[in-house]
């Protein structure tokens, strides 16, 4: 959406024409490998694309904070008492979060009128939510002047969404859109918060992320769900040595630790976390070596490891997979994200794009009854001012 067309949604929502809002725009992400690591304190590897979220804003006289958006029917307006409070299901919880955030901190700020536009699909595992905590907190941070850093920013919208939201997500989301580099990925240690950006040169092959259009109504409950047995493992395996998460682990302490996991499933959900670290660790080696085929032989592996292993992909995102895999010129495929639908990502030559969309989107549908979406995205850098055009 240009500029212009963005202004006059929001004047048609808002009036006073003679007052133009500022524009800010924060990407969202795909993570290429390293899934479910990011709240077992692991490795992982995700990067900014160019789809993402924009919000328009500009101060109000009256001291209410109007918030409305393209993307939902429904918007809300709430005085500063209200704001702090959750409005059960609402999209809107994502940006209050947020500015409850800046408040705690005694970073105060009176009328806002908003308008929020995004092009991430919601639900796709493409990290909307974190896409919009950070757009606000970025925006609020640049125009109150208050000085956080993007660290900073980063933290507050993770505890937005863990405390005010209710989801116990990690930190990757919102440390990636944050610190998101052109044609880069991220390499980040979730337990540290130390990182590389290392450049994702891929010559004539290109990402492409495959929506499979599910709707993820058990993500939340399964999300919770592994979170606690790999808690389970952790506790267990104090006994072989003291540990805090399954990420102090390598490969090489598997066969010791299945000692001390008796139950087949507490450990094969361990087993993914620690040979998913693995991966992500070589993957690094293998782009700054620029072997593509060796780092897509790595996401091959991680999304066996996810379906097998830790048990979150699906019908869907098996299917995708499993016929993106036969299609000549892939090197890599993978699921993305918490799973259970959502995306997967592929690592393609950029000439089988056509066959391999033609070919999956007829199959995909004869085999599940569903229509899949395609994005080629481009890597872009993190959250930003947005010059008129």
């Amino acid at each position: 959406m240009s500029f212009s067309d963005l202004n006059a949604e929001f004047f048609a929502r808002f009036g006073n024409r003679d007052v133009k809002p500022v524009l800010f725009f924060c990407p969202g992400r795909v993570n290429l490998i390293g899934e479910h690591t990011d709240y077992n304190s692991g490795y992982v590897m995700p990067c900014a694309i160019g789809y993402g979220t924009y919000m328009a804003v500009r101060p109000s006289e009256d001291g209410l904070i109007k918030m409305a958006s393209l993307n939902f029917i429904t918007g809300s307006t709430f005085d500063h008492n209200s704001l702090l409070q959750p409005v059960k299901g609402s999209w809107t919880n994502y940006p209050a979060g947020v500015m409850a955030e800046f408040i705690s901190r005694g970073i105060g700020f009176s009328g806002l009128e908003i308008l929020f536009s995004g092009d991430i699909p919601n639900g796709a595992g493409l990290s909307s939510s974190a896409s919009i905590e950070m757009v606000t907190a970025f925006a609020l941070n640049t125009l109150l002047q208050a000085g956080l850093t993007t660290l900073d920013l980063v933290k507050l919208s993770q505890h937005a969404e863990n405390h005010f939201v209710g989801m116990n997500c990690g930190i990757m989301d919102q440390f990636a859109v944050g610190f998101g580099s052109r044609n880069s990925a991220i390499f980040l240690n979730c337990g540290t918060l130390d990182y590389e950006v290392v450049p994702f040169a891929t010559g004539n092959y290109r990402l492409l992320i495959i929506n499979t259009n599910k709707q993820r109504g058990l993500t939340d409950s399964k999300y919770n769900e592994r979170r606690a047995e790999c808690e389970t493992a952790v506790d267990m395996l104090q006994k072989y040595r003291r540990i805090e998460s399954l990420s102090e682990l390598d490969t090489g302490e598997l066969p010791e630790m299945f000692k001390y996991l008796p139950d087949e499933t507490i450990f094969r959900r361990a087993r993914h976390v620690v040979t998913e670290n693995n991966r992500v660790r070589q993957a690094v080696k293998e782009l700054k070596s620029g072997n593509l085929a060796g780092f897509g032989s790595l996401m091959n592996q991680s999304h066996d490891s996810l379906r097998d292993d830790y048990e979150v992909t699906g019908t869907e995102l098996d299917t995708l997979v499993n016929e993106t895999r036969k299609i000549d010129g892939v090197i890599g495929s993978r699921m993305t994200g918490a799973g259970f639908g959502g995306c997967t990502v592929t690592l393609i030559d950029s000439s089988r794009v056509n066959v391999l969309t033609e070919t999956v989107n007829r199959e995909y549908s004869r085999r599940t009854g569903l229509v899949p979406d395609f994005y080629m995205p481009e890597l872009g850098d993190g959250p930003r001012l947005v010059m008129p055009d």
